[in-house]
């Protein structure tokens, strides 16, 4: 009996793309004419409607490379007007740039333009909104067709595929008759992507027959899984292939625009601050006649230990400096001057000299003492995953800071929501957010933990 014949989505995909297109082609058309008529009062507005025709173009080529009309514009939403949004904006600051250089800026009304990219960005949210209304109500969300091949593998599932038993199916990879790849071949039609779970000694088999099928091929492996595999790199010249486990959270870009805004904001801060610095460093050395800078070693990037400073906020003598006893509510070993920088946070101002130096970021996850510990536990010790927030810089401020999550770690508790935030942070990094942090800090340097 042959095995039922899959159905093509890829021509449901190729139709839901045109339509996208075809709708995006009409709201930045209308939003022109709209605009005209809106903010000048003319319709059809002639230079608004040139606009409209000389955007058209450029959104449209970016859309295209930027993966605007694209399977992933289809099942997520919000990858949908991201990459929607983003193609408008950057098409709209092009066109200026490019009239700007040809001396016609001052022939189009920049509110016009302004109006015209406000309605097109509308119209377009809304096509994106009913495109994935219709993926979900007429198309049960189905946008791609998979296949799970079970051949003696680990339990697999995966929402919206197709399971397919091969020994139910008949399916061998290591038959090499004209009937038995045919009725592979039968499974594997019209399916965007194959995954087959199997034993170790069937990877290979199943790599080879799969090679030929025309589709993704998948093959699970749980040792890569439990590696946190994501990626495999292949090195031809030495027949050798090998897994990568880790990137980098960020790319060169990314680390250069961080690192400007870091040098943006350390380098004036410390210059406006030079007299407040000056005064609580007399403060600091009046007190007590001590030294005016605690420096501790914290693990800062790539878990790698630098020396951070600090106002000294304790008494000469007691301070600690590999954190063994994490600071208490009315702790003896606090200066009076100390209770007042550690309420008001002003005794981290000097890590500001170490963001300049490259060591600290001004956003980032705050960097801890060696030997801090949550209940009785070291850090690492109570979740795995604490060495993995290193791989960014350590900030003055961070998510967990702004959430509130300050102040000693009695319990491991204390310590798994930092780490959750931390690496909420490191995950979903933009420059924007690194700027709502630091202004959101504002609100918590005084805080009821900061003791």
């Amino acid at each position: 009996m042959a095995p039922p014949v899959a159905p093509s989505l890829e021509r449901r995909r190729l139709r839901a793309y045109l339509a996208m297109l075809l709708a995006d082609v009409c709201a930045i058309l209308v939003a022109g004419l709209a605009a005209g008529w809106l903010y000048e009062g003319l319709f059809p507005h002639p230079t608004a409607w040139l606009q409209a025709q000389l955007l058209l173009p450029i959104y449209l080529t970016i859309g295209l490379y930027n993966a605007t009309y694209s399977l992933g514009a289809l099942e997520d939403l919000r990858f949908a007007l991201g990459k929607a949004m983003q193609a408008l904006l950057i098409s709209a600051a092009l066109l200026s740039f490019v009239l700007f250089y040809a001396k016609t800026g001052a022939v189009f009304s920049r509110a016009a333009s302004a109006l015209a990219i406000v309605i097109a960005g509308g119209a377009i949210a809304l096509v994106r909104l009913a495109t994935h209304g219709v993926v979900a109500r007429i198309w049960d969300g189905r946008v791609s067709n998979i296949l799970v091949i079970r051949d003696d593998g680990p339990e697999f599932t995966l929402p919206g595929a197709v399971v397919a038993d091969a020994a139910d199916a008949g399916l061998d990879p290591a038959a090499q008759d004209p009937q038995a790849l045919d009725r592979l071949g039968q499974h594997l039609r019209n399916r965007d992507k194959v995954i087959v779970s199997c034993s170790r000694e069937r990877r290979e088999p199943w790599a080879y027959v799969l090679k030929a099928s025309g589709v993704t091929g998948e093959i699970l492996s749980e040792p890569a899984h439990s590696i946190g595999a994501i990626d495999v790199t292949r090195y031809d010249a030495q027949r050798q292939s090998a897994l990568v486990v880790a990137m980098g959270p960020l790319g060169l870009r990314a680390r250069a625009v961080k690192r400007m805004f870091d040098l943006a904001i350390a380098g004036p801060a410390l210059v406006l601050l030079a007299p407040v610095l000056a005064a609580i460093a007399l403060a600091v050395k009046l007190g007590d006649g001590g030294p005016v800078l605690f420096v501790q070693p914290r693990v800062g990037k790539g878990n790698r230990i630098f020396p951070m400073l600090k106002f000294r906020t304790m008494r000469s003598g007691s301070a600690d400096r590999d954190g063994l006893r994490s600071t208490e509510r009315d702790d003896a070993r606090v200066t009076a001057i100390g209770r007042f920088l550690r309420r008001t946070s002003l005794d981290e101002l000097p890590q500001l000299w170490n963001v300049l130096r490259g060591e600290m970021a001004i956003v980032g996850p705050r960097p801890h003492a060696l030997a801090s510990q949550a209940g009785d536990k070291l850090f690492w010790e109570v979740d795995a995953r604490y060495w993995h927030r290193h791989s960014l810089k350590p900030g003055l401020t961070g998510l967990a800071q702004v959430r509130g999550l300050r102040g000693s770690t009695e319990q491991e508790e204390d310590l798994a929501v930092r780490l959750q935030a931390d690496l909420e942070y490191i995950a979903r990094w933009n420059l924007l957010r690194d700027a709502a942090i630091m202004l959101r800090t504002l609100l918590v340097l005084v805080h009821r933990r900061a003791y």
